[in-house]
């Protein structure tokens, strides 16, 4: 079938159809734009999975600054703090702004906003929006706003296989869909591709998400930041069915409990017991899972009677599982949940590579270090939108004359084992070598695993560089906090470099 080349005469594309491509969309109008979406806008985006809603700091007893701390403190050492601070600084503007454009926030009596606890946070700020749908009613906002906004052109069933690229900077992008390959000819591109959850056999995200944007950029030779961070919700609801069942952390903010099959709070000898950090939660639940036990939330006592009513998405999942949680414990264990790492980026979105910007998941703007602070994702994603799109409107334009290349729509089927087994909560040194190795030849090939085994392969070298346990990266083999916090960088051509060595000898000095 013949590649047909359309010249978008310099429109910027953007590549997702999650919140932060959405927002990004709006916030260029009314510059002309094309959304590139591989599915009906909110059908596949993990942004519409979202319980926990947007963190914000509005209650009479909080502050920016304390928004601030706790993000720090989540991010054990490796926080951009001006990063961070410029994001929950303007969190509150991005409240308003999604107001403006239709959302329908949870609110008091009174009228104000209604703000939920979670885990790790000092205050009440959650803003939450239909109860434990507070994606889901964002996304019907926003995609409402997006198809009455007549400069944006959604473009729904093609997905993007490659960046198209001339003399180092971005040419256009090619994508794939049922009236065959076309060649979107733009210097201007936007990653807004969400994250990794597909590349684990358990998970909470949309088994189509497995990292096609740091793909995409990692081939184009950008460069990528920090990807051993990867976070594990330690409250899945576990049974057969993946991905899995989220029970938000809102549950716990509410009081429930996280007990053994004996009714033993094992939490207790913890720090912040059930609201400590995600990260010491999933490794506790993790191991004591590893002991032989199995692990329960229990919301029978606290949130109670009140649980349908305000965590009506839980609550339909535990009845499809045949679960009443009036009466009944909720069997959980960690799953993967969100990717701290991504494309380096700066605050306005730009990559290492002239023309391309990423925002929202697959982009690393600094502000969740090594473990991020619940609730503080889709905040990143509406606040980095505006500033990505402000930022591509003051890059001009230009012309260009792309060559592309093919390549087939991604499959981790292979890859999943590997990073299941190696990458989990818990890490060593020898699985972190084996995954490399296997990975490797899967990345070299150019077939439907390779995209997915170059990503899996970048995430392994990194997390056996690290040599130390910090945030959600844990290595049983270095338990301990390195003297200085450092982040991590990589390219593609970097991975295979180093898996090459790998390959070719049993110790690696560098790595190992």
């Amino acid at each position: 079938m013949s590649l047909h080349v359309l010249d978008l005469g310099g429109r910027p594309v953007i590549i997702g159809g999650g919140i932060a491509g959405l927002m990004t969309a709006l916030h260029l109008a009314p510059e002309p734009v094309l959304l590139l979406s591989r599915s009906p806008l909110g059908a596949d985006a993990s942004s519409a999975w979202a319980q926990g809603g947007l963190a914000v700091s509005l209650g009479e007893d909080d502050e920016p600054a304390l928004h601030l701390s706790d993000t720090l403190a989540a991010g054990d050492g490796l926080c951009d703090v001006e990063a961070a601070r410029l994001i929950v600084y303007a969190a509150r503007a991005a409240i308003e702004d999604l107001a403006h454009l239709g959302v329908r926030f949870d609110r008091t009596p009174a009228g104000g906003l209604r703000l939920g606890l979670e885990a790790a946070h000092s205050r009440r700020r959650i803003v939450h929006a239909d109860g434990d749908g507070s994606g889901r009613e964002v996304m019907r906002a926003l995609v409402a706003a997006v198809r009455s906004t007549p400069t944006i052109e959604v473009v729904e069933g093609f997905e993007a296989r490659r960046l198209a690229m001339e003399d180092g900077r971005i040419a256009g992008v090619l994508a794939n869909g049922p009236t065959g390959p076309v060649l979107l000819a733009t210097g201007r591109v936007v990653l807004a591709t969400g994250g990794i959850g597909g590349l684990f056999h358990d998970t909470t995200n949309p088994l189509g998400s497995c990292g096609q944007g740091l793909a995409l950029a990692a081939r184009a030779g950008a460069t990528l930041a920090d990807l051993e961070f990867i976070q594990f919700h330690p409250t899945a609801l576990d049974g057969p069915g993946r991905p899995m069942p989220l029970i938000s952390e809102a549950v716990r903010g509410e009081g429930a409990t996280v007990v053994d099959e004996t009714g033993r709070r094992f939490l207790d000898g913890v720090q912040g017991a059930e609201l400590a950090s995600r990260d010491i939660v999933a490794r506790a639940v993790w191991k004591h899972l590893a002991d032989g036990h199995r692990v329960f939330l229990d919301v029978r006592e606290k949130p109670g009677a009140t649980f349908a009513q305000n965590f009506p998405t839980i609550a339909s999942a535990c009845g499809k599982a045949g679960i009443d949680p009036a009466r009944d414990l909720m069997p959980i264990r960690p799953a993967q949940h969100y990717h701290m790492g991504g494309v380096a980026v700066d605050l306005a979105g730009r990559t290492s590579v002239p023309g391309l910007w990423a925002c929202g998941e697959v982009a690393s703007t600094g502000l969740h270090g090594a473990n991020r602070l619940a609730s503080n994702s889709l905040t990143e994603a509406v606040v980095c939108a505006r500033w990505v799109a402000e930022s591509l409107t003051g890059t001009p334009a230009c012309r260009t004359k792309p060559i592309a290349s093919d390549c087939p729509s991604a499959d981790p089927t292979i890859v999943r084992p590997l990073l299941s087994r190696a990458l989990g909560v818990l890490r060593n040194g020898e699985a972190l070598k084996a995954a490399a190795r296997a990975l490797l030849p899967l990345a070299e090939r150019k077939d439907a695993a390779s995209d997915p085994a170059a990503v899996g392969l970048m995430i392994a070298i990194v997390a056996l560089r690290r040599r130390e346990s910090r945030g959600a990266h844990c290595r049983t083999d270095f338990p301990d906090h390195a003297a200085v916090a450092s982040h991590s960088e990589i390219t593609l051509n970097a991975a295979l470099a180093a898996g090459r060595d790998l390959a070719a000898s049993p110790v690696l000095e560098s790595l190992s």
